[in-house]
């Protein structure tokens, strides 16, 4: 583990980690651009999640949803990686023993393996149940878990400044 402090303590005083914690407004900037990330990761999961869970648009194919919405999930999480990986070399140290961070990097792991688990079961399957209102009890099972990993993600990103 001492590694892996010492790879936070390098990484906070490199030059992007120095320019992010030493800027006035770029902290503030990226972290606003890490939101709107969030949002848009958060938002098309949750689209996604509500109709496997039969709470809205039942007329609609999953199938069909998650193609929509796919590209713009990818996209938040890219946004927000990249914004959030900024946002960390600036206070890596900081984060290191910060237990509200890494209760949000558990939460997000555990949406990423949620949802690899998803893809390579109940959506495999996706062509007996597309149409249907109602989703398998497995894809309402990660469609529930995704919605709790999510809240949880966005609830410990906040409390990280408080912890």
């Amino acid at each position: 583990m001492m590694y892996l402090y010492e790879f936070c303590r390098w990484l906070q005083h490199t030059s992007v980690g120095v320019e992010v914690s030493e800027s006035l407004w770029l902290f503030p900037l990226i972290e606003t651009v890490h939101i709107w990330g969030i949002i848009l990761l958060v938002g098309t999961t949750g689209v996604l999640d509500l109709r496997l869970l039969g709470l809205i648009l039942t007329n609609q194919r999953v199938s069909e949803l998650h193609h929509k919405l796919i590209r713009w999930t990818w996209t938040g999480f890219a946004v927000m990686f990249i914004s959030g990986s900024l946002m960390f070399a600036s206070e890596a140290s900081k984060m290191y023993e910060n237990g509200a961070f890494r209760l949000k990097m558990l939460l997000i792991v555990l949406a990423g393996l949620n949802a690899l688990i998803f893809e390579n079961t109940a959506f495999r399957n996706i062509a007996k149940w597309d149409d249907s209102p109602r989703a398998p009890i497995g894809a309402k099972v990660a469609a529930f878990v995704s919605l709790i990993a999510w809240v949880g993600v966005i609830a410990a990103g906040r409390w990280i400044a408080y912890w």
